[in-house]
C-alpha cells in the first residue's frame, strides 16, 4: 500500500507529485531545493546556504514519515556546477553521517536556478 508524505514543514510539491512516498516501510522522497517552506521563496546564495535548506527539508520529510538521516540508505545529489562538490559535501556530511550509498552528478540546470536538489531512500 501506498503512503503519501506531506508536511508543512518542507515545501509544498511545485508539480504532480508527492513530497515522498511509503511503500513497504521505505521511503521514497522527491528531490527537495532550497525553497523556504513558509514563503515558498529561494533560499538566495551560496551552495552551503542552499544546500543547509536542502538537508532542513528532507529532515522534515523524513521525520514526517517517522524517519530520520540515520535510516537513509541512498541518496541522490544533483549539483549544477561540479566545482560546488567540496562545499556541498561538507554540509552533507553534518546531517548524513551513516554513508549510505550516493551519486552525486553534474546536471545543465535544476528547477528554479537551484545549485543543489538532492533525494534520499530510506527505510522506517
Amino acid at each position: 500500500m501506498l503512503n503519501k508524505i506531506a508536511t508543512d514543514k518542507a515545501p509544498g510539491a511545485i508539480g504532480p507529485y508527492s513530497q515522498a512516498i511509503v511503500f513497504n516501510n521505505m521511503l521514497f522522497t522527491s528531490g527537495q531545493i532550497p525553497l523556504d517552506p513558509a514563503t515558498g521563496a529561494m533560499v538566495e546564495g551560496d551552495i552551503t546556504l542552499q544546500a543547509e535548506r536542502v538537508m532542513q527539508n528532507l529532515q522534515a520529510v523524513l521525520e514526517a514519515a517517522g524517519t530520520c538521516f540515520d535510516r537513509v540508505i541512498k541518496t541522490t545529489c544533483f549539483l549544477a556546477n561540479m566545482s560546488d562538490f567540496a562545499a556541498f559535501n561538507a554540509v552533507y556530511g553534518k546531517y548524513i553521517t551513516s554513508a549510505p550509498s550516493r551519486s552525486c552528478v553534474a546536471v545543465k540546470e535544476l528547477p528554479k536556478g537551484s545549485l543543489v536538489e538532492v533525494e534520499v531512500i530510506a527505510y522506517i
